[in-house]
């Protein structure tokens, strides 16, 4: 007989759309409170966000800090590497949870909830899906990339040779807590190997995290839901080369920068971080916007000849360049990121093979080759209500399969 999903616990690091991972978390809340499930939303930080305020969703916000906003440094280091209190509140509303009918969805623990969660997750009677957001259930910095070779690191995670490389963006101090927070996660914490039930988010993340996963888990592909926000660009009329997001080093924001002089071509970067100053440096005429509303990033998309992605690491399924094409703006991206599974070169886009300033500033100069297109199938693909579907049809399984909630318990002592 098949069991209808009713509950839905989600767990988030945060209570408020700040990103990528946690616009997901709440457009799931939101997704499922209208298809009539009861919905519990779990977070260890944030103000909680207006878009939580809905019929069939409760809220719990444990007021914590970000490892980044903790005002001790001692307490945010101890924290991070095991929140105890994020560990009991989410055992308590995990133990609330009929485990015939309801599911826990977790879409991290990285920045504020730490590896104690992993411990509550394997225990749980109501069956889990782990949606991975980044990479940190294998890689201690969570990305795949050496920040000081600027470049994406093969190294296998908790080596010898990843444990004496600092590749850090910070100091080796902050590698070596980082290295033993994945301890932790993979002891203690029993991540991944307690969790049976994992969500990727683009084939280049899957391909990077098989290795890592447990042999026995199920893995589903759960791609992001994203829906066309603005009117169709006719972006052939329009000249500037448009960058949104972090100015970090991972981001390739000064390769853009001196790329776009390289080609002749006007830059507008839409964001903030600590590239500013050297994008400044590397292209004098670039325009820096600072971090802006939704309204005022889609404006800058109104005007964009194309969206330029030359972020240098994998990223697993970045949003801004879906959102553009949807519009109808063509992408130039790196084929290493997994920004190129949607870009198809010469038809909506650039891909470029290498990541570098002469290579970028010849894909900016072909996006004249680039005709106008159709996004008609990348919008269904990406609608919110083909990932709601996909979502219940995974969770409908869990539940169906019973065994979870009969031996779970048993099953994750085995694994210890």
């Amino acid at each position: 007989m098949t069991q209808r999903m009713t509950q839905a616990l989600i767990v988030s690091d945060f209570a408020d759309v700040n990103g990528g991972q946690a616009k997901v978390a709440i457009d799931t809340a939101r997704l499922l409170a209208d298809a009539g499930v009861a919905v519990h939303f779990f977070a260890a930080t944030g103000v909680i966000s207006p878009l939580l305020d809905r019929p069939g969703i409760t809220v719990t916000c444990l007021g914590q800090y970000t490892l980044l906003d903790n005002p001790s440094r001692a307490r945010a280091m101890v924290s991070g590497l095991w929140n105890i209190t994020a560990a009991r509140a989410l055992a308590q509303a995990v133990s609330a949870l009929d485990p015939d009918h309801a599911v826990v969805l977790c879409h991290g623990w990285a920045k504020a909830l730490s590896p104690s969660v992993g411990r509550v997750l394997a225990a749980s009677r109501a069956p889990v899906l782990y949606t991975m957001h980044e990479y940190f259930l294998a890689c201690p910095n969570g990305g795949f990339f050496d920040y000081r070779a600027n470049q994406i690191c093969t190294r296998t995670p908790l080596s010898v040779d990843c444990c004496f490389t600092n590749c850090d963006a910070r100091h080796a101090a902050h590698k070596a807590w980082r290295l033993t927070r994945s301890l932790l996660a993979r002891g203690p914490g029993r991540l991944p190997r307690g969790l049976q039930h994992i969500a990727y988010i683009s084939e280049t993340q899957r391909r990077a995290m098989t290795p890592y996963l447990p042999a026995d888990a199920q893995v589903y592909h759960l791609p992001n839901p994203v829906a066309a926000l603005g009117e169709r660009v006719d972006a052939a009329k329009n000249h500037k080369f448009v960058f949104v997001g972090r100015l970090s080093r991972e981001k390739g924001g000064v390769i853009f920068a001196e790329a776009a002089k390289r080609a002749g071509v006007p830059a507008v970067f839409v964001g903030d971080g600590p590239e500013a100053d050297a994008i400044r440096v590397a292209n004098a005429d670039a325009e820096i916007t600072g971090w802006l509303s939704p309204d005022g990033v889609r404006k800058h998309l109104s005007d964009a000849r194309a969206l330029v992605f030359p972020s240098l690491w994998y990223e697993c399924q970045p949003l801004v360049p879906i959102e553009a094409l949807l519009r109808g703006i063509p992408v130039i991206c790196g084929s290493w990121s997994a920004a190129s599974e949607v870009v198809r070169h010469g038809e909506n886009g650039i891909v470029y093979d290498a990541p570098d300033v002469d290579t970028l500033a010849t894909a900016i100069r072909s996006i004249t080759n680039v005709p106008a297109f159709d996004t008609g199938e990348l919008a269904q693909r990406s609608a919110p209500a083909r990932y709601q579907a996909r979502l219940t049809e995974i969770c409908e399984a869990m539940l169906a399969d019973g065994t979870w909630a009969r031996h779970g318990a048993q099953r994750d002592r085995s694994r210890s």
